[in-house]
């Protein structure tokens, strides 16, 4: 998120026409998590209760790597750097780009705020974490996306009032209605909502147990 205070806005990105999944839609940079990114050090971890709320339903020691591949993610998507300058004694393969920027990631200013399951039936199923950062927190230009993949085309940042005239899928629209609910409160939420689709029915939970009344 950029200009928080302000006219708040958030980064996106168009997925291309040919991709398998959720083609020509506009969505926030991320993918998966590799093999590799439970050995990445991170120079500052993720603040204690997104270590704990991530920790909730899932396997454990899932905060680490998860925060290390949105950070991952976010460079290969869009070349902008979250972390702090420092020295790689042996990055691995997918992190040499990055390493070679003089900088070590940092995962201190990530908050985790969304977390939903593919519904049954797409070409492919994820169990993803969303997590929301502050451009404040970015160590390059965030307007400087020269050193992004061709992943994600229009790259840009866009108004919170704007985003009705863009199309995304829908679990995007509904993490982005629980964004706008926390631009003006940068702590880490204190309970996450999970959009929870398993093969037999489909839940809308709050990871802390709150039930999603609010």
């Amino acid at each position: 998120m950029r200009d928080r205070d302000s006219a708040p806005r958030i980064l996106m990105g168009q997925r291309g026409a040919a991709a398998a999944f959720m083609p020509n839609k506009f969505v926030f940079p991320g993918g998966a998590v590799d093999r590799e990114d439970a050995d990445v050090p991170l120079t500052r971890p993720l603040p204690p209760l997104c270590q704990t709320r991530l920790s909730e339903d899932s396997r454990a020691g899932m905060a680490h790597p998860l925060a290390v591949a949105a950070i991952r993610e976010l460079w290969e998507e869009t070349g902008l750097i979250l972390g702090a300058p420092g020295d790689w004694a042996d990055p691995p393969a997918d992190w040499r780009s990055f390493a070679a920027t003089g900088h070590v990631p940092d995962a201190s200013a990530l908050r985790f705020v969304f977390r939903a399951i593919t519904p049954p039936g797409r070409p492919r199923r994820f169990d993803a974490r969303f997590f929301l950062v502050d451009a404040d927190a970015i160590a390059t230009n965030p307007d400087d996306f020269s050193a992004a993949s061709d992943e994600l085309s229009h790259l840009q940042w866009i108004g919170l009032e704007e985003l009705r005239h863009f199309d995304m899928p829908f679990i995007t629209e509904v993490v982005l209605a629980e964004v706008t609910a926390l631009t003006h409160d940068g702590a880490p939420p204190a309970s996450v909502p999970f959009f929870r689709n398993d093969d037999e029915e489909s839940l809308f939970l709050r990871l802390k147990g709150y039930p999603m009344t609010e």
